[in-house]
């Protein structure tokens, strides 16, 4: 079937997902992302595609189960989130991991973020999180969107299969690791303790805060350790997500 109209119930519906204006449904765009997510096994609901795919775009179709739709250009172009269109489009269940699957490990590291705007550093820190082996990663009330379509370009599918809860508490989430046996640790360029000097083999939750004003105040008093990364002036600070590998990638060092 081929949608040359914009106006289109199910193009419509898919912007709407595109927007997050349907919050139980992701948006992936582009060849690759779609791949993962297929991968990833996470539950399709429809796909947009080129009259004309392309041999490896078809090879991919051919993976995909759910009802697929061809688009006129115009139509795939409107409904594209990217400046140029990529030329294939999935709407797919969010994933919703359990509690307990974050905690399976018997010394878990757990990501959480307070306010972090920039959707780039968000699907990075998702991506690099996936890399370092974290368990689990909370995403707090105010942050962008896990799951907005350039969050997932940045995270290239690491959010498919790290587990992520979204749009939590901050301190509630803190109150559920420490319940856990989880020390909680804040990033904070005004801390005394380097970052190479705590102890990252026992259970933690380390939390990383606003690109500009840090973690909130609250969290900040909550935490039961703070940290720096040790930085050569004049630099006074750096980028959230680069701060975030410097700072896991220690973890993980220690832990090996």
């Amino acid at each position: 079937m081929l949608i040359t109209s914009s106006s289109n119930e199910r193009i419509k519906h898919a912007r709407r997902v595109r927007e997050g204006r349907e919050r139980e449904l992701i948006f992936i765009e582009g060849e690759r992302l779609v791949a993962e997510c297929v991968s990833s096994e996470l539950k399709l609901h429809a796909c947009f595609t080129t009259a004309e795919p392309s041999e490896s775009q078809q090879k991919l179709l051919e993976r995909i189960t759910c009802p697929v739709f061809q688009l006129s250009e115009s139509v795939l172009e409107s409904l594209s989130d990217t400046t140029s269109t990529q030329g294939l489009i999935v709407i797919a269940e969010r994933p919703w991991p359990t509690l307990d699957r974050m905690f399976e490990s018997q010394s878990p590291l757990i990501l959480g973020l307070d306010r972090i705007q920039d959707p780039g550093n968000l699907g990075t820190l998702v991506r690099t999180a996936e890399a370092a082996g974290v368990n689990g990663f909370f995403s707090f009330a105010g942050s962008a969107d896990a799951f907005a379509p350039k969050t997932l370009r940045s995270s290239m599918g690491s959010a498919f299969r790290l587990p992520i809860l979204a749009d939590v508490s901050g301190l509630g989430t803190l109150e559920t690791c420490r319940s856990r046996g989880l020390k909680t640790v804040v990033a904070t360029g005004e801390a005394d303790l380097s970052h190479y000097d705590y102890d990252w083999r026992q259970p933690t939750l380390l939390i990383l805060g606003n690109e500009g004003r840090g973690a909130s105040t609250e969290i900040m008093n909550a935490c039961d350790a703070h940290v720096r990364i040790p930085l050569h002036m004049p630099v006074e600070s750096l980028n959230v997500a680069a701060a975030g590998a410097a700072i896991l990638f220690e973890a993980v060092r220690q832990r090996r």
